[in-house]
């Protein structure tokens, strides 16, 4: 009996043993199928966030409602021979527009005041800016993908300034056609390659022409051996060399002695200062095709002594006006790039609200010397970057 009584004894406990077991499986069970469900909750939770954050960030790159405003006025525009239809543009009215400011290369300081104006009237206009384009300014395949890239984009808009027209003129063509409002800029070509929306820059010709007579009439009584530096070949290089060189010719004794090419760039115009006058010691005056050659022309004329040296350039560059008032450049055409860039944008934002059908905006240029050359460093705001000094 004690034997049965002690293996019933046993039983007994293995059964609530077991019990127990059972219990306590089912408890963590439980338990962890709560913190599973509680982990889905939070990443659902999660993702509900981030899906929020991502509608949020997609309706701020929206931007509102737009509302046209006219801050810039620029002068009336004349008729073009390449002039696109507006009548088929995609931009839809009310939206906020955007503009691709498409410069030839960023090297530029010219380019990179424009760019400033751009931006700085898109701000005050309600538009918003892309800027596209190569570092440098010989990146003709460079700028013709990126000029793709802004159709991709479905831009509403593009500031372009082309160094190869016929190489960009294909691509043009096509963001005419999807409904782009296309200009060329710091150009007064109103015959292009394919039809555009319009012109916006200054007289090419005709101021540097106007340059070339006022340094004839300065230096009427000295005998005038020049070089001329050329910017790479195309539309403005001609231009401008050609304009000055006709001004030039009302000189009385005049020789143009040496042409090279200076890139566009303080390099280039350094190197080619550098050889010109090595070759030819006997210059004593030299053209460049824009400021930033006249710059490294200037760099060249110092490390070689030359301080009889007469430098001439174009463009306005705060660093060549400031040069032009230390005596060191002679002289310049001034366009005010960053105004440029202003009227530039107020066009664009015109064409795309039915507030301009199409032509050439002639923007201001200004020969200047040292004469006239203080009102200009002393309206800081007009210019970029601001002078180096307070005047």
């Amino acid at each position: 009996m004690k034997k049965l009584a002690a293996l019933l004894l046993v039983l007994t406990l293995c059964t609530a043993l077991a019990a127990c077991a059972a219990k306590t499986a089912e408890t963590a069970t439980t338990a962890a199928a709560e913190t599973t469900a509680s982990a889905a909750e939070t990443t659902t939770a999660a993702a509900t966030t981030a899906a929020a954050a991502e509608t949020t960030t997609a309706a701020a790159s929206s931007g509102g409602a737009f509302e046209y405003k006219k801050l810039y006025e620029y002068p009336e525009p004349t008729a073009i021979d390449s002039q696109a239809a507006l009548d088929n543009l995609a931009y839809q009215q009310g939206d906020r527009p955007l503009i691709a400011y498409m410069p030839a290369g960023l090297e530029f300081s010219y380019y990179l005041a424009m760019g400033e104006g751009v931006k700085a009237a898109a701000a005050e206009l309600g538009a918003d800016v892309v800027t596209l384009a190569p570092q440098s300014g010989s990146d003709i395949n460079g700028q013709v993908g990126m000029l793709q890239d802004a159709i991709t984009q479905g831009v509403d808009a593009i500031l372009l300034n082309p160094h190869d027209d016929a190489a960009a003129a294909p691509i043009v063509d096509q963001a005419i056609a999807a409904g782009i409002a296309v200009f060329n800029i710091n150009s007064d070509a109103t015959t292009w390659e394919t039809k555009l929306t319009g012109v916006i820059g200054y007289a090419q010709r005709a101021s540097n022409k106007e340059q070339g007579a006022m340094v004839a009439e300065a230096f009427k009584d000295k005998e005038l051996k020049i070089g001329i530096i050329e910017g790479l070949p195309g539309y403005h290089s001609t231009e401008r060399c050609g304009g000055f060189e006709e001004g030039i010719a009302s000189h009385p004794n005049y020789e143009i002695v040496a042409r090279l090419n200076g890139q566009w760039n303080v390099d280039g115009g350094n190197q080619a200062g550098m050889d010109m006058l090595q070759a030819h010691p006997e210059i004593n005056m030299i053209y460049c095709a824009n400021d930033q050659e006249a710059e490294g022309l200037l760099q060249a004329c110092k490390a070689l002594g030359r301080t009889d040296v007469v430098i001439i350039g174009n463009d306005g560059n705060t660093e060549a006006l400031e040069a032009i008032y230390d005596g060191d450049i002679f002289s310049t055409v001034n366009t005010v790039p960053y105004e440029m860039g202003e009227y530039c944008c107020q066009a664009a934002i015109d064409a795309l609200t039915g507030h301009f059908t199409g032509g050439f905006v002639e923007t201001p240029a200004y020969v200047t010397t040292k004469d006239n050359v203080l009102g200009f460093l002393q309206q800081p705001e007009r210019l970029n970057p601001a002078p180096s000094k307070t005047y």
